[in-house]
């Protein structure tokens, strides 16, 4: 298992886009990872739009693992955020941005795809940066000080980004190659 002995911290909030989470999440595991969910502190997080699953169950929800103010930067070895609305409300919470911020400033990976860009601007991470997002949010991006380009995914140091659900394949292939080589 290529991410054997790495852990991962995966953000949610409620609006999530469900590829955004659910992929991130299962390809981490399916790696080796210990993956933990980190919300802010409700006990369940409802999704963008539900997505049917095998046996027609529905992921709408999920329950969540640790709040973020009960995890710091020496939890883990990387942390991503999903896109969605849930950046929306993640960013409202200072417990997330310091854990981001941290991270970032600990030489963790962290990636952010879609929305997520907001989180990142508001916990003031992007000043100099090479980055990406979704197209409708890129003038929040630029305003916090990143060099905006429209690529599938962007790997500026420790920092990776990625625009939207077609992206999700390269946006986990460069996670992991990522954590690799850490």
């Amino acid at each position: 298992m290529e991410l054997e002995g790495k852990r991962v911290g995966i953000f949610i909030e409620n609006r999530y886009q469900e590829f955004e989470f659910w992929y991130p999440y299962f390809r981490m595991k399916e790696a080796g990872a210990k993956v933990t969910i980190i919300g802010t502190g409700a006990k369940e997080y409802t999704s963008l739009l539900g997505v049917p699953a095998p046996g027609g169950l529905v992921f709408k929800s999920v329950q969540e693992l640790a709040s973020a103010d009960s995890v710091t930067s020496a939890d883990f070895d990387a942390v991503i955020v999903p896109g969605g609305f849930c950046p929306d409300y993640l960013r409202r919470s200072a417990a997330v941005l310091k854990l981001v911020r941290d991270c970032f400033n600990d030489g963790k990976i962290v990636a952010a795809i879609c929305h997520a860009g907001w989180v990142l601007s508001s916990a003031g991470i992007l000043k100099g940066k090479t980055a990406t997002c979704l197209f409708s949010i890129k003038d929040d991006v630029i305003n916090a000080g990143a060099n905006y380009v429209d690529q599938e995914v962007v790997r500026d140091g420790n920092l990776i980004t990625s625009r939207l659900p077609d992206d999700l394949p390269a946006f986990l292939r460069e996670i992991v190659s990522a954590l690799k080589e850490r």
